[in-house]
């Protein structure tokens, strides 16, 4: 998604608006936008300076919260606030991260997100939604309605507070349930796999519940941004384009791709298959951009449509994997950082609507896998594990975030409500599951099949 200043909150299409309310939602402060531009050298001096301290910003969090079972995602998400303007205060924080270096670090950030999205496509194994439909389809849907509807039910409590001016309600209110609903995927399965808990019933359950919720959230969050971007008219065009889209990919592409990968079965993928997929990759992320519903899509419906257990995915996700962590998202949390500005919660008011929102995000989430799990035929305690990993939001709940601000539907206060929210019930995960897997594993349901449908 190209960088583009009128997109984002406090650009000047929005500051005379922006101020003129302020009196009314004097929580709704800009962020610079504006900057003056700086030689090619320059930038590129600021932008390698940028990635070098959030890189290691990030690994030292990383491995200081490896001692208590926290995700890496924690640690690099905490080095992009850090470096922000929040913490260690407006004149350091310029220096690493200047106003100038955010276009170029946007568009860095970008891509690293397209082609993370696009690796999480590439791990989604539909297989085994397939094999546990009944159960994968009633937790997650679960998961995702029961949060969806109280996020719509607190934006009614919020919207005169913490929404950008002339955003309209439904775009609100909407964006609300949509950053209630979300899962990690990919943190859910870090956490999984360091807890050794991938291949037993309950993990295997559980991942199959976050791809199909997260998959359902897309699709959600891909109206929501057609509603927010256009009017009425237009946004019938953004849905009919949505769905020509996903029709051409699923009836046309899919073949096409399985062809490929199976023609590099038992081979080594060479540069030119490697060359064939990035094309389409970048075509599909293009198409979807240019339909209006964000390139992330693209980018996570063509990993989705590549066969899960091919040659060519194995060697994508082997080349890829730490280029775009290590390297590429440490660009998008340096963003986000700038973007996070934790001094606007100025008031005791406002750090309760901030602990109300992680409480209702929480209630939602677990609530409704746990409720779906009970229904199922499962334990307290297995559903309580069931609920606490669809707590997880982590990476996916910044890429949503960040959709929101971009397009002017969430203020920076909001912004930085729900990224505490995210770092919260993230962290939250392991420390709980390390309470509830112990008293579990020896059940007698998790060493049998999930559950008989």
């Amino acid at each position: 998604m190209v960088y583009e200043p009128s997109r984002v909150p406090g650009a000047s299409a929005n500051r005379d608006s922006i101020a003129g309310s302020r009196a009314a939602r004097g929580t709704c402060a800009i962020i610079p936008a504006v900057v003056p531009p700086a030689s090619t050298s320059d930038a590129l001096l600021r932008v390698l300076i940028a990635l070098v301290a959030v890189i290691v910003t990030g690994q030292i969090i990383a491995r200081l919260l490896a001692h208590v079972r926290q995700p890496p995602v924690i640690g690099e998400v905490i080095a992009g606030i850090l470096l922000g303007p929040s913490l260690i205060g407006a004149d350091v924080s310029k220096w690493i991260l200047p106003p100038s270096v955010a276009p170029s670090l946007g568009v860095i950030a970008q891509i690293g997100v397209v082609l993370y999205m696009f690796l999480v496509g590439l791990e989604l194994h539909l297989g085994v939604v397939r094999e546990r439909v009944r159960e994968v389809v009633g937790i997650s849907l679960s998961g995702i309605v029961v949060p969806f509807l109280l996020g719509v039910w607190l934006a009614t409590g919020l919207y005169s507070r913490l929404s950008p001016p002339e955003v309209p309600f439904l775009s609100f209110s909407l964006f609300m349930g949509i950053a209630m609903s979300v899962t990690a995927f990919p943190v859910l399965a870090r956490i999984l796999a360091d807890r050794a808990m991938s291949s037993t019933p309950i993990g295997v359950l559980a991942l199959a519940c976050a791809a199909v919720g997260d998959a359902t959230a897309w699709c959600l969050l891909a109206f929501v941004v057609g509603v927010a971007k256009a009017r009425v008219s237009a946004g019938l065009w953004v849905a009919l384009g949505a769905v020509t889209y996903v029709a051409v990919m699923l009836v046309v592409i899919r073949p096409l791709v399985v062809r490929l990968a199976r023609r590099w079965e038992g081979k080594e993928v060479t540069r030119e298959a490697a060359a064939v997929l990035f094309i389409a990759l970048l075509a599909s992320a293009a198409a979807t951009e240019a339909i209006g519903i964000h390139a992330i899509f693209g980018a996570f419906l063509f990993g989705a449509i590549v066969p899960h257990d091919s040659a060519l995915t194995h060697a994508m996700v082997r080349q890829l994997r730490d280029l775009v962590t290590v390297l590429l998202l440490p660009a998008f949390f340096a963003f986000a950082g700038m973007r996070t500005r934790i001094d606007l919660l100025s008031g005791s008011d406002l750090w309760l609507m901030c602990g109300l929102i992680i409480v209702v995000a929480t209630a939602g989430k677990f609530g409704g896998a746990f409720l779906a799990a009970r229904l199922s035929g499962y334990g307290n305690r297995e559903s309580a594990i069931l609920g606490t990993l669809m707590n997880t939001r982590g990476l996916m709940e910044l890429i949503v975030l960040n959709i929101g601000l971009e397009l002017g539907v969430i203020s920076p206060t909001l912004f930085t409500m729900l990224v505490i929210m995210a770092l919260v019930t993230t962290m939250a995960t392991s420390p709980v599951l390390a309470v509830l897997w112990p008293c579990c594993k020896g059940s007698d349901r998790d060493q049998t099949r999930v559950r008989p449908f």
